[in-house]
């Protein structure tokens, strides 16, 4: 099998920071490559040095046999390469077709020699596109700001497989997607394959590298540590690859033990979901919240932080209603971790000083000041326990991996000292060695005696970390039950009620 691309002696540094050290990589023609590493590894920048986002410091790439250099993700793309970002790199405003082929739009010449855009072959691109993906319902016309995040995601592929492109780099893809979304991916990625492209695959999840992939290499510190076939090597060889040392339990587990209800809801409604949830959670208890995209449970954690406004029914916190406001949720020890970090969950802008203390300020405030060096001392000492990597608490937050904006995100509930954590799909877009971190720390926290609302679409982390499990359909709570007692096909059956 020929190799469609290559890259030597990679390096590229930003400021102090070594991204990549003489890194070396081989994307055969035929084959899907899978680029595994912890959060800050390098694979992004790496990546970016593909698709000519960045241009390496030192090091050479041949494509196809010959020298590649890209200067500019447009000249990578027309050269051959594509990149789908697991943040979504779309025009709101403009339609399906219009995002799928913008920079490589169709045209024809009018009789004066101007150049007239061909909305008929676009459309006959663009249809075959989204039928390869398995939605040729999906109206070109339609604004992509009106579509969810899942098939927002597919018109991003869409538009790689439109560019006709040698070698197409997948980052975090399935992370809005539905399971069968997802099947529908890995069909058109071995089609993909069999067609003669060369893929590179990013995922944090080793089942999905498992399903898809033919060989791997691990980044770790930038620098390459390892390639080699997947048949044949275990998960616990990757993970050591990936993080320097054995793992023996990816999903620790610490003891705790309910206690007294902390929590209580009672029919809770509202104006998008979710519909009459009634629920009991305890001091001490991790309960897990299961369903598909659209039942609800991002609304149900909205609801109770008073985010989204309530049409029915009341919370109680230690026997006490607070006021349906955020700011009384807050008060009352409520404390959310959104889904949506990037645009919702930190201000990407601002400090990890900012990001942790915006919601609670009043301790390093006297007669209308901010005491910087008091916050910094605190900063520093949650960025200790959280293990954060990162220059100092001044860094801006967007500066850090996916994973080390994770930790400053749980960071600011436990810095507000909330009592109930509500955890929306926490994990999602970190690597296997942070996720052990964020399971073991949960498990600390309820030793500790907080609740917890942990809310995933992965459902082998829910089985292994909560003590309870519900799952939601349609926006309703169909059932609760001990950890133990489900199976991950029990919940899919619940899960797909109607």
């Amino acid at each position: 099998m020929s190799d469609l691309l290559s890259m030597s002696g990679i390096s590229k540094r930003f400021g102090a920071t070594q991204a990549l050290d003489d890194v070396s990589l081989v994307v055969p023609a035929g084959r899907v490559l899978a680029l595994i590493g912890e959060n800050g590894a390098g694979k992004s920048t790496l990546m970016k040095i593909i698709s000519g986002a960045h241009a390496p410091d030192s090091g050479t790439m041949q494509l196809a046999g010959a020298p590649y250099a890209p200067n500019g993700p447009h000249e990578a793309r027309l050269a051959g390469v594509s990149m789908i970002y697991q943040e979504l790199n779309l025009a709101r405003d403009l339609s399906v077709e219009d995002n799928i082929m913008l920079g490589q739009e169709c045209r024809s010449f009018g009789r004066a020699g101007f150049a007239i855009l061909d909305r008929n072959a676009q459309r006959e691109k663009v249809h075959a596109a989204l039928k390869l993906l398995g939605h040729p319902d999906l109206r070109p016309e339609t604004p992509v700001g009106e579509l969810s995040i899942a098939v927002q995601q597919l018109v991003e592929i869409a538009r790689a497989l439109v560019a006709d492109s040698k070698v197409i780099v997948f980052d975090e893809p399935t992370s809005s997607l539905t399971k069968q979304d997802v099947e529908n991916l890995f069909a058109v990625i071995r089609k993909l394959r069999e067609k003669g492209l060369g893929i590179v695959y990013i995922s944090h999840f080793l089942e999905e590298i498992r399903q898809v992939c033919d060989c791997y290499a691990v980044l770790r510190d930038g620098r390459s540590v390892g390639v080699g076939e997947l048949h044949g090597t275990t998960d616990a060889q990757i993970v050591s690859l990936m993080v320097g040392r054995n793992v023996s339990d990816l999903f620790p587990t610490v003891p705790h033990a309910p206690g007294e209800v902390l929590l209580k809801i009672d029919q809770l409604s509202g104006e998008r979901s979710p519909l009459g949830v009634s629920l009991e959670i305890r001091r001490g208890e991790i309960l897990g919240l299961s369903g598909l995209i659209g039942a609800g449970r991002t609304e149900l954690a909205r609801c109770l932080f008073g985010l989204d406004p309530v049409t029915n029914g009341t919370v109680t916190v230690a026997n006490l209603t607070p006021a349906a406001t955020t700011s009384a949720r807050i008060a009352a020890g409520l404390g959310l971790v959104s889904e949506d970090r990037k645009t919702e969950g930190l201000a990407q802008t601002r400090s990890i000083a900012d990001n942790m203390t915006y919601s609670r300020l009043r301790p390093y405030t006297r007669f209308g000041w901010l005491d910087l060096n008091r916050r910094r001392e605190a900063v520093i000492r949650w960025m200790s326990r959280l293990q954060v990597k990162a220059s100092s608490s001044e860094q801006t937050i967007g500066e850090l991996s996916g994973g080390n904006q994770q930790k400053i995100a749980i960071a600011r509930v436990l810095h507000q000292q909330a009592d109930i954590l509500l955890l929306d799909e926490p994990t999602r877009g970190i690597d296997v060695g942070t996720k052990s971190e964020i399971y073991r720390l949960m498990g600390e926290l309820a030793a500790e005696g907080k609740a917890i609302i942990f809310i995933s679409s992965y459902l082998t982390e829910l089985m292994a970390v909560c003590d309870r499990i519900g799952v939601m359909s349609r926006g309703q709570l169909r059932e609760v039950r001990a950890a133990a007692d489900w199976t991950e096909e029990a919940i899919m059956s619940v899960a797909v009620t109607t």
